[in-house]
């Protein structure tokens, strides 16, 4: 055989080329937020699982609770992860937590090393909804509110993931963080919640930053977009004319960005950081 037809010795093998059922088997991810059946975090937790990783789910029912859609059973949250467990050696366990707490980060990934044994996987899930405004109408309380926990709490708990690695797993590669964001930079922006939009709008920028500082270390950071999602906000006329601007004329559902979200979790997407990724299904602005 000519010596430029010969298969390049990195290549993968065909056995290499073939997936693995369980991705994530004997990983450990923590997914924020994930307090409700009709939420993303929910179905992100469902996705990781079911790839074998054991998972954490973190819960703040009294944010759910003030909100118009109210707080779903936190057992019922767990028993449905539960069920998706692909891996027979794999748990799931929860904690509640305010991350507008400040210490809290910090204790959050604590208790999932102390639980695991190790963490490799950090999906921020969390937001706080409400309290936000048009330009006329946002203060300083809705400003500092969506600061502490939109922000704030995501650059801690990614510090502290970062130190428990280094602590647990130094270099060892598979480390991921997976970061939310919500279109607040696409065409129209988001000028009826101009709190909320500001701090996402500071994640996506943070992005590149957090992959360049957690590289050396064997961590991909990325953000994903996972536009407009059906998990109970709208109903109505609102829910139709936001359904009708989708080519396939639905709504997105949790399972949609948590598909892309568990995949960024997987050795196969090792090669991308840095990127802040939509997943809109096509969504007309």
């Amino acid at each position: 055989m000519p010596s430029d037809l010969r298969p390049n010795p990195e290549d993968p093998t065909p056995e290499e080329l073939r997936r693995d059922p369980l991705p994530l088997r004997g990983r450990v991810a923590l997914v924020t937020g994930a307090s409700r059946r009709a939420g993303i975090g929910h179905a992100v937790a469902r996705r990781l699982a079911a790839y074998g990783a054991s998972v954490y789910l973190h819960h703040h029912v009294p944010h759910d609770a003030a909100m118009p859609w109210g707080a779903d059973s936190i057992e019922a949250v767990v028993a449905s992860v539960r069920e998706a467990v692909g891996d027979p050696g794999a748990r799931v366990a929860a904690r509640p937590g305010d991350l507008g707490d400040p210490e809290e980060p910090a204790r959050l990934i604590d208790a999932v090393v102390g639980e695991f044994g190790r963490l490799d996987v950090l999906v921020a899930n969390h937001a706080l909804s409400g309290s936000d405004g048009t330009l006329d109408e946002i203060d300083a309380a809705m400003l500092d509110a969506h600061w502490a926990v939109d922000t704030r709490s995501v650059l801690l708990l990614v510090q502290a993931y970062a130190r428990a690695r280094a602590e647990v797993n130094e270099c060892v590669p598979g480390g991921r963080v997976v970061l939310m964001t919500s279109g607040q930079d696409i065409a129209g922006g988001m000028p009826g919640e101009m709190a909320y939009a500001l701090q996402k709008g500071a994640l996506a920028s943070i992005t590149r930053s957090l992959s360049s500082a957690l590289a050396e270390h064997g961590v991909t950071v990325n953000a994903v977009n996972p536009g407009p999602v059906d998990t109970g906000y709208a109903t109505g006329e609102v829910h139709a004319a936001v359904a009708a601007r989708f080519p396939g004329g639905r709504w997105g559902l949790p399972d949609d960005p948590a598909r892309l979200i568990a995949w960024l979790a997987t050795d196969e997407a090792g090669w991308i950081t840095g990127e802040v990724i939509n997943c809109e299904g096509g969504f007309r602005r």
